[in-house]
């Protein structure tokens, strides 16, 4: 009879794992179907180029650029289910690979003998699929975070360990379900106080197997747990029997950032950090950027400033700005400049409303007590336009453009008693838009959650990460996101 149930259970965990095995190859072969769509038409634009006077682009060479493309871009795990989907990323990648895919065509055309105007071809090529490759993939990623919003093409996911990691994690996990793990519960033999804890506990190592085949778990993570280490070691090999996939959170991972590398010592690996340093020479290069790309600007958007304050005369008076202290790098106090959306002075309601405590966790934002914007100023702040004049705030060196947003001296000082780590994200400047912020962190909401957001930013800054988090202020402006507050 035991044996007969081991063969059932060996038969049931087989074709549970051959039809996730199904499901994540068909899921692999839409990307690459919409990457091999997106290059037909590229070539189908090349042709109709070359009708105007381009060289027309051998089509071996194309078939030949194609398979190049869709090798190194499987290579490099493009084709992988991915718990986070960055557009952003994701055209940097198309254009990297198809760059790549290029310059071995050239190289290859040189190497046989090439015809004139080689150099012409291979541009044209690698501009038009470029462009073609990197729309199709942001398409598949916007539909796919959509999907996942509402529920769909999302993982059972189940956490082990019901500590205040875990709890956070399942968090973390509910809050974005574009992440694309659903979490459904804990294991955990001994779990801590609940109180933190939104989903319930279904049991405890050896309860394994059968919580996977009851709720459909298709991912573990493996938090903090009480569990000895053989016993998280044989959780996880037998997750790898059973097909699901496994994550880990590190032990000291607040001090981990993409910098991470690798090293054995025999079979032993040592895991290294680099940091960048607020005052090493890489945020001197960023510093130097901030005042050039603000002057730029400024000397661009010069005549809507000047229109803009002629808006806010006519609707509010004078002053045109609105100066608030603000508190910056290494907890030093500057005026912030806004332009003024809101009728003065206050009704004494309005006072008293703005003196009422903050709820628990919630940073200060909005409009509080009676809403005195103009008309004029609930577009300026609908758009974000209000905080245009802080361009002047990063020419004088007192923000970036890219930081953690400055609060008010009043706050800091309550924030950095109530929130971990809140008085980390004073290493650096403060800045117009954020990491933080054009992931929604703006307004009423969590300010533990803006404080882990900004210190991630500042361990993983770079020239890179400032142009993706400007790309998606511009692109939430476009949708009419407010990206600051």
């Amino acid at each position: 009879m035991n044996a007969a149930i081991e063969q059932a259970e060996a038969f049931r965990i087989a074709e549970t794992t051959a039809a996730r095995a199904r499901a994540a190859e068909a899921a692999r072969r839409s990307r690459v179907l919409v990457d091999m769509t997106m290059l037909a038409f590229a070539f189908v634009l090349l042709q109709i180029i070359s009708l105007g006077g381009v060289h027309r682009t051998a089509g071996g060479w194309i078939a030949v650029f194609a398979l190049l493309t869709l090798a190194v871009s499987a290579h490099r795990g493009a084709y992988n289910w991915r718990v986070g989907l960055q557009a952003t990323d994701d055209c940097l990648a198309a254009v990297g690979t198809t760059a790549f895919a290029a310059m071995l065509v050239l190289s290859l055309r040189v190497l046989l003998g090439a015809e004139a105007a080689l150099a012409q071809q291979t541009l044209w090529l690698w501009a038009v699929a470029a462009v073609c490759v990197a729309g199709g993939r942001v398409a598949v990623d916007v539909a796919q975070v959509r999907a996942r919003r509402q529920g769909e093409l999302v993982k059972p996911t189940l956490i082990v360990g019901a500590g205040d990691v875990g709890a956070l994690v399942a968090r973390r996990l509910l809050d974005h379900p574009e992440f694309g793990l659903r979490p459904i519960g804990f294991l955990d033999k001994d779990p801590t106080d609940g109180d933190a804890r939104r989903l319930p506990v279904l049991g405890a190592s050896w309860d394994l197997v059968s919580v996977v085949h009851e709720h459909g778990v298709e991912h573990v993570i493996v938090a903090f747990s009480r569990a000895p280490a053989d016993v998280l070691l044989r959780l996880v090999r037998r997750c790898e029997e059973l097909g699901v996939e496994v994550s880990l959170v590190p032990r000291l991972y607040e001090e981990m950032n993409r910098r991470l590398t690798v090293e054995h010592v025999g079979g032993l690996p040592l895991v290294s950090v680099r940091r960048v340093s607020p005052t090493g020479w890489q945020f001197t290069v960023k510093h130097a950027f901030d005042r050039l790309v603000a002057l730029l600007l400024l000397l661009l958007v010069g005549p809507i400033l000047v229109a803009l304050s002629l808006l806010v005369f006519l609707s509010v008076g004078r002053p045109i700005f609105f100066r608030q202290p603000r508190v910056g790098r290494d907890g030093r106090v500057f005026e912030m400049l806004k332009f003024r959306t809101m009728c003065s002075p206050p009704p004494p309601d309005d006072l008293v409303a703005a003196l009422m405590p903050l709820p628990p966790d919630t940073a200060p934002g909005g409009v509080d007590g009676l809403d005195r914007r103009s008309r004029v100023g609930r577009i300026l702040r609908s758009t974000s336009l209000d905080e245009l004049p802080q361009l002047l705030n990063v020419l004088r060196g007192e923000m970036s453009l890219v930081g953690p947003r400055p609060e008010r001296p009043k706050f800091v000082r309550l924030f950095e008693d109530q929130v971990h780590a809140y008085g980390d994200r004073h290493r650096v400047k403060a800045g117009i838009t954020g990491w933080a912020q054009v992931h929604g962190l703006r307004g009423r909401t969590s300010i533990s959650d803006r404080a882990e957001w900004d210190n991630y930013y500042i361990a993983n800054w770079s020239l890179w990460l400032d142009l993706k988090i400007l790309l998606m202020t511009l692109v939430a402006v476009v949708r009419g996101t407010r990206t600051v507050e």
